[in-house]
């Protein structure tokens, strides 16, 4: 799927020079970008749900500690 991606000139220099360092297209460079940003927020959503169920489960001890 195509998709336009509008870039400031100096992000647009600096991810040219970053694709030649390391061998590799802008394109995949940008690709690669997405990717782990979905990633990465893909996990910290299951962290906080994680994080949401053992607030609910152990909601009395950690009041406790609280204390």
């Amino acid at each position: 799927m195509a998709m336009t991606l509008r870039l400031t000139e100096e992000e647009h220099n600096a991810l040219r020079e970053r694709a030649a360092l390391d061998g590799m297209s802008m394109q995949e460079i940008a690709r690669r970008a997405v990717r782990e940003y979905i990633a990465s927020a893909d996990h910290r959503d299951r962290v906080e749900a994680a994080a949401e169920r053992v607030e609910q489960r152990h909601a009395a001890a950690l009041k406790r500690l609280g204390e």
